[in-house]
């Protein structure tokens, strides 16, 4: 462990109080990223910022995806602890203000504070793992921050739905506040610090050149469908910024001392399959999560509540696969879990496309078990291939960077489920003896499901409710086919549990 003072190995109960520090701060982190999703429109109505409801989302995974490379280089040069310490007061001093904020631009403020936060907690929880145990326990450790990571995600709508329906949303963020005093306790003093600081210059120009083009990137995906059209000038501007900023941070990081992203990165056979599995996988996991709440409390006439019981089965589908695959992986390699995974929620996405309008609760809930249970075996198994493949002094580097194509494959899947979803409804209302009423209210894609929360007709819920869930079964089919691109890159993984010594 090179330049590091790790926590002894003979003391065990200080490494699983780090531990259960680690796993609970990955959990708030995600539980934050999906909470909004069933309380963000009583937020919106309560402070007057409808029109400003998306960014409540996209401020958070902004800032959250810009800091994670950032934040991964740098505890490699300083040290896990103070990284882990900044990322704690900043999510703590975000989520209490944000539970303050009496209007929608401070709680944007205050959200991407959350997300700076979020984006150093997150690599450095996963970089840690290497810093506190050998390379044959980390696979096991990777599987419980992996179902933390599940945990958090699955259980944010029913935590949020339950906040907002008894006790205030204010609350949906003030919880963090206990929870991340605990982490601070657990993680302060027991993570690893440097025993000599790297002399190298950091690289200030990469990480500035490296945020614009995340900054393209995401936005772009954010915008596209919504603010402008697939096919427009405003999309190959965005298209051409991102592919020049590419080139200019390849050139800088060519030359500069101590790369963000270094690009030798890139010749190491794992970390590239292991990311472009992990693009997929995050397109998969929130598009899915992001919608298939939508259609549940639609289609079956649910609370948020209701909802929220109704995800149980992915979440403990994904905790099971996490630490299972995580445990057994030295045993059976990297690829035979990886294998699985894409193969199930390949297989999960396509059969969840056959749902339709009328879908059986029992299919439904099995369906989602096999998302979860596919999902569990791919995360914690990639990440500790990534990190045994790594020389020690670049873990924070390397699963920095598949933390990152990850969190842009979130936003891609919310971007591109929404696309389809869109399209579908447009056009099927269009054809209606409805379809007039789409411009004389100004409602579009899923904004047509206002029409229910109206109760105009039954008969006009019908259709509404019936073009969203065409149009959900038809982006399932999509990503499930556009998903065994996973599947293919899961044969390349490394058969062997390989260790870089």
């Amino acid at each position: 462990m090179t330049g590091t003072t790790a926590t002894p190995d003979n003391d065990a109960g200080a490494r699983r109080l780090c531990m259960i520090g680690l796993a609970l701060a990955t959990s708030v982190v995600c539980l934050d990223s999906t909470i909004i999703g069933t309380c963000g429109t009583v937020i919106a109505r309560d402070i007057d910022g409808l029109s400003l409801y998306s960014w409540m989302v996209t401020a958070f995974l902004l800032f959250e995806t810009a800091m994670i490379p950032i934040s991964g280089k740098m505890s490699d040069r300083f040290g896990r602890r103070p990284l882990m310490v900044i990322g704690l007061v900043l999510f703590l001093i975000g989520s209490v203000l944000a539970g303050m904020s009496q209007s929608m631009e401070m709680l944007i403020v205050c959200r991407c504070i959350q997300g700076i936060g979020g984006g150093i907690i997150v690599p450095v929880c996963t970089a840690a793992v290497a810093d506190l145990y050998p390379p044959e326990d980390r696979g096991k450790m990777q599987g419980i921050l992996g179902a933390s990571y599940g945990i958090g995600s699955g259980l944010g709508p029913l935590v949020g739905g339950f906040i907002c329906s008894y006790i205030s949303w204010r609350w949906v963020f003030y919880i963090n506040v206990p929870l991340i005093a605990v982490c601070l306790v657990f993680t302060v003093g027991k993570l690893p610090m440097r025993s000599h600081l790297p002399t190298g210059r950091i690289d200030y120009i990469g990480m500035a050149v490296l945020t614009a083009l995340l900054a393209d990137i995401l936005l772009f995906f954010e915008w596209v469908g919504n603010e402008f059209a697939v096919l427009s000038l405003q999309a190959l501007g965005m298209i051409v910024t991102a592919i020049v900023i590419g080139i200019l941070f390849y050139h800088v990081e060519h030359r500069a001392d101590d790369p963000i992203l270094a690009p030798k990165l890139f010749r190491n056979r794992t970390v590239v399959i292991s990311m472009a599995i992990m693009l997929l996988y995050g397109l998969a996991m929130l598009g899915t999560l992001s919608f298939i709440a939508m259609y549940m409390i639609y289609v079956y006439d649910i609370d948020t509540m209701t909802c929220g019981f109704m995800l149980l089965p992915l979440v403990v589908g994904m905790m099971i696969t996490s630490m299972g695959s995580g445990m057994l992986v030295a045993k059976t390699g990297y690829r035979l879990w990886t294998v699985i995974g894409t193969v199930t929620i390949a297989a999960s996405l396509l059969l969840m496309s056959t749902l339709g309008s009328d879908p059986s609760n029992l299919l439904l809930e099995i369906y989602l078990f096999a998302f979860g249970f596919g999902l569990g075996c791919v995360s914690s198994v990639v990440m500790a291939a990534v990190q045994n493949s790594s020389a020690p002094s670049e873990v924070g580097m390397t699963t920095s960077s598949v933390s990152l194509v990850r969190s842009i494959g979130s936003t891609m899947g919310t971007a591109v489920f929404s696309l389809i979803i869109a399209s579908r409804m447009d056009s099927g209302f269009a054809d209606t003896m409805f379809g007039g009423m789409a411009d004389a209210f100004g409602l579009h894609g899923t904004g047509l499901l206002r029409f229910v929360d109206m109760g105009l007709s039954q008969a006009l819920s019908d259709v509404v409710v019936g073009l969203f869930a065409e149009g959900l079964c038809l982006a399932f089919l999509t990503i499930g086919l556009v998903f065994l691109v996973a599947v293919a890159l899961a044969f390349l993984m490394d058969d062997e549990y390989a260790i870089e010594v």
